[in-house]
């Protein structure tokens, strides 16, 4: 009994390894598109890959594309906004646990759920690419939201369309005396993953960027802060929603992002983003 239990457990253990190491399935039309796109951005220093969090197409697309790189040789580390600064996979072998590779980036579920970026961060490891953390730690967020030397880290017309994004991605619920700190939080978070960027560059290959959308924009966020000898390329994957936000024209700087590509993918389900902050938050008139 013990002798099959053992050969049960390394059977399963073969499964979710192979499982792990699965390409990412997209239908023949997909692949070939994906095929074209890439071939298109390479060769680049950095792939800003821009996302929407909460869209499933997103991190399927992500994961593709971390499989096409590594297939070719081509990636150089995974990078992630959804780990901090400081957290690495690069000790782990590639067999490694999902549990250890959650060890190893110090993985905050409640912030980003596993099941959605497992899949992404597995498929770099199964590949023996690395994976780092680049978001500011936040022990370091209090310092930020003191530094006024962030302030000028932007032209003005960026630092106030920064602002204009900390008002409305909280729903115009923070207190006028939180945005400027919000938004010199942003600009270091912005900092730390394009400092993590530089220090994981490899000569002939590319390091591969996730983080949301509005970080990978060109005259706002990382590429700010890439020095300008480094190639980078900017991908936005955007829903039908959102494109359609961007070209109702919201703003100049929001309509003119910069990416070298915009991946369409299907629109998501209806929901109100602010219904769960305005259980936590008093409307911003009443609390100044």
């Amino acid at each position: 009994m013990r002798r099959f239990t053992l050969l049960a457990t390394a059977a399963l253990a073969a499964l979710l390894l192979a499982a792990c190491a699965t390409p990412a399935r997209l239908s023949p039309a997909d692949q070939a598109r994906l095929d074209a796109r890439l071939n298109a951005l390479l060769p680049t220093d950095v792939l800003l890959l821009g996302e929407q969090h909460d869209a499933p197409e997103h991190h399927r697309l992500e994961r593709a594309t971390v499989q096409w790189l590594a297939a070719r040789g081509r990636l150089a580390a995974l990078v992630l906004e959804m780990a901090e600064q400081g957290h690495d996979t690069a000790g782990l072998p590639r067999g490694a646990s999902q549990a250890q590779v959650r060890r190893a980036l110090a993985w905050d579920e409640a912030g980003w759920p596993w099941d959605t970026y497992g899949p992404v961060v597995m498929a770099a490891v199964r590949a023996g690419v690395p994976v780092w953390g680049a978001n500011l730690p936040r022990a370091d967020m209090r310092q930020a939201m003191q530094d006024a030397t962030l302030d000028t880290r932007l032209p003005p017309a960026a630092w106030a369309e920064q602002q204009r994004r900390i008002r409305e991605g909280h729903c115009d619920l923070l207190p006028e005396s939180q945005i400027v700190p919000m938004t010199r939080i942003q600009i270091a978070r912005d900092r730390a993953m394009a400092d993590t960027v530089v220090r994981v560059l490899q000569p002939g290959r590319t390091v591969l960027l996730v983080a949301g959308n509005g970080h990978v924009q060109r005259g706002l966020g990382i590429p700010e802060y890439l020095p300008r000898n480094i190639q980078s390329k900017v991908v936005s994957a955007q829903t039908e929603q959102a494109q359609t936000a961007i070209n109702s024209g919201a703003s100049a700087i929001q309509a003119e992002s910069g990416a070298d590509q915009v991946w369409p993918t299907p629109p998501l389900p209806p929901r109100d983003p602010c219904a769960e902050l305005r259980q936590h938050f008093k409307p911003a008139d009443a609390a100044r």
